[in-house]
């Protein structure tokens, strides 16, 4: 009989319910879709691209700025389980927010296992701060400044926005962050290290638990705005429902945003879907300052 080693499940199934690619074998098709939409972006917006942040290949973000007075930015970090993927795959996402006045930016973090993850944790806060100091020459304001991401990027943008754990950026401003949307996000690495995953990872169960937004819930933060697709795998939908109910058991904002009929791969696009609910509370949390 297999050993059960979390909730009730044993590696297979921990496996099963984490891989994405092997669930929804059109990946592939989404990954194509996602690049080509977003070359198209990047051919006809004004942008400015593989801006450094830091040293490593991998420090480096491209930012689209608003039309008019400088406003809010919205900073994206791409998923892939902090293995695979590029900022450039999500440029697709940015004309929704621009229409609207947020500026838009799309980060990129050194991959594992080419560093451990709380690296790349501490990478992504220091792009933020970065993107705090430069704001006057990026053309936004550095007092309004949100993060978002998807998959493993959802749990990058919590653990930014909370300030906690490993990878702390001494530099990065308590407060920052004034609101967060974290779409199909891992929030308990604690079944990540049980999983095929480890491999590359490598992690602690002190890294798993400390590298957890579930398990790092702040003190103080702004509005949280998640969202997971119905037909994700209920590991997902689990991690969500129990992220929600302890930040607000802190005393902190945190609503779920449905998204019915969606799946691993097809739920970050209602992010840039203009008449899409999800895309409609994060312009309204931005604009309306969190």
């Amino acid at each position: 009989m297999a050993q059960v080693l979390y909730r009730g499940m044993d590696r297979a199934e921990i496996d099963r319910q984490l891989n994405l690619r092997a669930r929804w074998p059109d990946h592939e098709a989404h990954f194509a879709r996602w690049s080509r939409e977003s070359a198209q972006v990047r051919a006809r917006l004004d942008c400015r691209l593989d801006l450094a942040y830091g040293q490593s290949p991998g420090c480096r973000l491209d930012v689209f700025p608003a039309p008019g007075a400088p406003g809010p930015l919205l900073a994206f970090i791409h998923g892939g389980y902090w293995q695979s993927l590029d900022k450039g795959d999500f440029s697709y996402l940015a004309p929704a927010f621009i229409e609207a006045g947020i500026a838009f930016a799309s980060l990129n973090y050194d991959l594992a296992p080419s560093v451990r993850l709380n690296e790349i944790v501490a990478q992504t806060r220091r792009a933020l701060a970065w993107l705090h100091g430069e704001a006057a020459d990026l053309g936004f304001d550095p007092a309004h400044i949100f993060v978002a991401g998807h998959s493993a990027g959802g749990h990058l943008a919590v653990m930014a926005a909370s300030q906690a754990g490993m990878g702390a950026a001494p530099e990065l401003p308590a407060g920052l962050i004034k609101g967060t949307c974290s779409i199909s996000g891992v929030y308990d690495l604690r079944p990540v290290r049980l999983s095929y995953h480890q491999d590359v990872l490598d992690l602690s169960l002190d890294e798993a638990e400390t590298l957890s937004p579930m398990l790092q819930v702040p003190a103080q933060a702004g509005p949280l705005i998640c969202a997971v697709g119905s037909e994700e795998t209920e590991e997902f939908l689990v991690q969500q429902d129990e992220l929600v109910e302890a930040w607000r058991a802190g005393g902190l904002s945190a609503r779920a945003i449905d998204l019915p009929g969606r799946q691993h791969f097809s739920a970050v696009d209602a992010l840039g879907e203009k008449d899409h609910p999800l895309f409609r509370a994060v312009r309204a949390m931005v604009v309306g300052g969190g």
